[in-house]
């Protein structure tokens, strides 16, 4: 009896493996069916004439046509070929609709979405977009819906595997209006004007202004503006107790707006023009930095039809080169920080709260409804407020609720909010440009996000600001820079600052020009361009290395692209380390104990030159103990508000230790009888780095490497948030560099793995005006979006190396070692 048990259940576990391996392999196949053959021959409908899509070595679309609306078409079937999932997320996030497929984690950011109505500012930009923009976007969708009819129709497994985890009654039909709207949720993604005021408010309601100024301070370099005092200007309205910062969740941050205004957008872009380059002729380097994932947010690709001849850099689900270069003119992209958000506070009508304060008396909010579906769970019903400065943000929207007052609510004013946008009509006239000025004059129709746009051509370069700056009336008692009363004239924009009046610079005297997302000018409320420049010691390396040498190269550039020395760390560490390295002759050590241990780290450091490389263990100890001493002197003082800042804070550190405007009072620590001095704190410090490092990375200092500290993760949306699937389908490398370097990598500042690399250059070019087939590009991870595709990762190697690929509009170049050609045909 027992004997047949044993054989039936074997039979049973037999059978279920069967299943289970059937099952496998069937779901491999169907996955597998969503990998494009690049040398099908395709009909397709809405093409005028064949046009052929050559994938060279690395999966690069080379695009063949007769005319610029074939190439388009042929740029939205590739970019469906390739990434049609990472689309549907990015036009789904833009609606306000993630929650359908990914349940209530995504809610708050579906919230803002549709609270912004950014999808109806996109949709209705449509009729303000030129001519030529608006053939491009139709033409590009309906590439785009030939590929989704394609996958249909041939069964090729629903274009993308994610589909069968996160299933859908189908892929609705692409628009003109979906990439109009891919490029607001870019906006909204780089605005951190909002989050910035936000932040300082809730200091300014814990902390006298003179010590805010010393934990969030502006860039050195200009006249600093003085802070007001944020509750007096609400006339003694109460405000709530400062409550500890929420959990910041990884996977909103992925899809929506920064979770810290520090990683909203930064840059490099810097050009020499003949007369400063080995060839006489020109040079430009860009390298926008941005969040890290799994497809990069970067597309290559080279379009030719018609007059159209372009290369670089695509958004998939937007028919544009946004950073790139046609037969004439290269350009590239770093944000600037305008100062283009506002939020207002709205005083509510205590007898009928549906009413707010204007400065002609009481008037009713604007409504209108909506709901977000759920994946999983019920509905969430949603009334939108609007007042006269812009939608109100309900539901702690950029954590807004800790700086509004009892019987107020909070409204978002932002130059991204309206109709008449014309950014992408800027950004395909900038495709044809013809010289340096013809490529600025198109940059004066961008709106939002703004961006310094830096143009070479075969003899000039040049650089200036694009994107629409607001007017404020210079009696504002907030200027700007704090959330502002609603009901006062006073605090209103008066207007957009004529594009005319941006900063540019053209023939540059020095031959040479860069930025690195410093401050641009020194004008003063109400003139300023922003209140938050990027700290300058990127630029100060850019500086010093385009100043060092009289003639630069395309190999050069390459270096300064990669160059991990940190200008941060060889200002502060003289400055941190000086009563260390004088005490430390002095101090008996024991072989292994805390002592000895100090000493070696302070011996290494006595060394180093401040190269961040990933093999050396200079950069961790640093690091470190300028994260521990960032934290050693605020948080007794912040309390709950430290999570705002936490990681390292040079200017601050700074400030406190060269005693500016009495800020060494941050290094006496409230809680002990004692009166520290700023050398304790940092020697405690670095006892306390030192022996976390310890922990995490064992006893053998010379040992520790930064690499291991500083991996770049480029995670799956969404399935690389989710347990051990992410170790499955994200990718990860060793890199050099850090917050403060040229080659960026910046870092979360706290939690478990508080160094990794989660904001850098996911694209890099650049064009050498000799010869611009020579230029040079890559992206951070490859061009595939399947996770089962060679080419979801292979360019991520040479990325972490500091590597490119030769970029060139030259058909036969593309031909060499080709994976093939896909031809697409209209019917008939």
């Amino acid at each position: 009896m027992m004997r047949l048990l044993l054989k039936w259940l074997l039979r049973l576990a037999t059978a279920g493996a069967g299943i289970v391996a059937l099952a496998l392999v069937l779901g491999l196949y169907l996955v597998q069916r969503s990998l494009p053959d690049y040398s099908a021959e395709l009909e397709m409908r809405g093409l005028g004439a064949e046009v052929r899509i050559i994938r060279d070595a690395h999966a690069v679309p080379h695009i063949r046509g007769e005319t610029a609306q074939d190439a388009m078409f042929a740029l939205g079937v590739a970019h469906a070929q390739d990434r049609l999932w990472q689309m549907e997320l990015s036009r789904r996030a833009a609606q306000g609709r993630l929650s359908e497929l990914l349940g209530a984690r995504t809610v708050p950011l579906d919230r803002l979405v549709k609270t912004l109505d950014l999808y109806g500012y996109a949709r209705r930009s449509l009729s303000h977009q030129s001519p030529e923009a608006q053939a491009f976007l139709e033409a590009y969708a309906e590439g785009v819906n030939a590929w989704i009819a394609h996958v249909f129709r041939e069964a090729l497994g629903r274009g993308a595997p994610e589909f069968f985890l996160f299933g859908t009654d189908g892929i609705a039909p692409w628009t003109p209006s979906d990439s109009l709207a891919v490029l607001k949720m870019m906006a909204l993604r780089l605005g951190s004007a909002a989050q910035h005021d936000i932040r300082r408010a809730r200091f300014l309601l814990s902390l006298p202004p003179e010590r805010v100024a010393d934990i969030l301070p502006e860039a050195p370099e200009g006249a600093v503006t003085e802070l007001p005092r944020y509750a007096a200007i609400f006339e003694g309205a109460r405000f709530a107790e400062a409550e500890p910062a929420a959990a910041e969740d990884p996977l909103l941050a992925a899809l929506g707006p920064a979770p810290r205004p520090e990683l909203a957008g930064a840059s490099n872009a810097w050009a020499v023009d003949g007369s400063r380059s080995a060839t006489g002729r020109p040079l430009l380097a860009s390298d926008p930095h941005l969040w890290l994932s799994a497809p990069s947010l970067w597309y290559l690709a080279s379009l030719e039809g018609g007059d159209l001849s372009v290369i670089g850099g695509t958004l998939p689900g937007a028919p544009v080169v946004l950073i790139g270069r046609n037969r004439a003119v290269g350009w590239g992209l770093t944000t600037v920080g305008v100062d283009d958000q506002d939020v207002f506070i709205e005083r509510l009508d205590p007898e009928e709260p549906s009413r707010y304060r204007t400065p002609d008396g009481w008037k009713a909010f604007e409504t209108r409804t909506d709901r977000i579906v759920v994946r999983d769970g019920p509905p969430v019903s949603l009334t939108l407020r609007r007042s006269r400065n812009g939608p109100v943000l309900d539901g702690d929207l950029f954590g807004v609720d800790a700086v509004v007052p009892d019987g107020h609510v909070a409204a978002l004013r932002w130059t991204a909010l309206t109709d008449e946008d014309r950014t992408m009509s800027a950004a395909i006239g900038l495709m044809r440009a013809g010289s340096v000025d013809d490529a600025l004059d198109q940059a004066r129709d961008v709106l939002a996000p703004a961006q310094n746009v830096t143009v070479a051509d075969g003899r000039d370069i040049g650089m200036a600001v694009a994107g629409a700056i607001p007017e404020r009336r210079a009696d504002s008692p907030s200027r700007g820079r704090v959330p502002s009363p609603g009901w006062l004239a006073e605090t209103e924009w008066t207007g957009l600052r004529p594009a005319e009046r941006n900063p540019r610079i053209r023939v540059p005297r020095t031959g040479a020009l860069a930025n690195a997302n410093n401050r641009l000018t020194d004008d003063a409320y109400p003139e300023h361009i922003s209140n938050d420049w990027d700290l300058p010691y990127r630029i100060q390396r850019l500086e010093k290395e385009l100043s060092a040498r009289e003639f630069h190269s395309l190999n050069g550039f390459l270096a300064l692209q990669n160059d991990a020395v940190s200008e941060m760390a060889r200002s502060m560490l003289p400055l941190i380390a000086r009563d260390l390295w004088w005490r430390q002759g002095s101090e008996v050590a024991e072989p292994s104990g805390p002592i000895a241990r100090r000493a070696a780290a302070l011996a290494l450091l006595a060394q180093w030159n401040g190269d961040m490389d990933r093999n050396r263990p200079e950069p961790l100890i640093f690091a470190e103990w300028m994260r521990q001493l960032t934290r050693r002197l605020a948080a007794d003082e912040l309390g709950p508000l430290m999570p705002l800042v936490e990681g390292i804070r040079p200017l601050f550190v700074e400030r406190a230790f060269r005693d500016v405007d009495g800020a060494a009072i941050w290094c006496d620590v409230d809680k002990t009888p004692e009166r520290e001095s700023c050398d304790d704190i940092a020697a405690s410090a670095l006892d306390q780095a030192l022996a976390r490092l310890s922990r995490d990375y064992g006893p053998n200092i010379e040992g520790w490497r930064w690499g291991a500290a500083h991996r770049a993760e480029h995670r799956h949306t969404p399935l690389g948030y989710v347990g051990p699937l992410g170790f499955l389908f994200s990718i990860t490398q060793e890199t050099s560099g850090g917050d403060f370097t040229l080659l960026r990598g910046a870092v979360p500042g706290d939690g478990p793995e508080p160094f990794r690399n989660v904001h850098a250059s996911g694209l890099r070019v650049i064009y050498d005006f000799a010869d611009l087939d020579r230029s040079l590009m890559i992206i951070a991870t490859g061009q595939s979006g399947h996770p089962l595709s060679r080419h979801y990762d292979d360019l991520s190697e040479l990325w972490g190396r500091g590597d490119m690929i030769r970029m060139s509009l030259s058909t036969d170049d593309a031909l060499i070692g080709s994976l093939g050609v896909t031809v697409l045909r209209p019917p008939g």
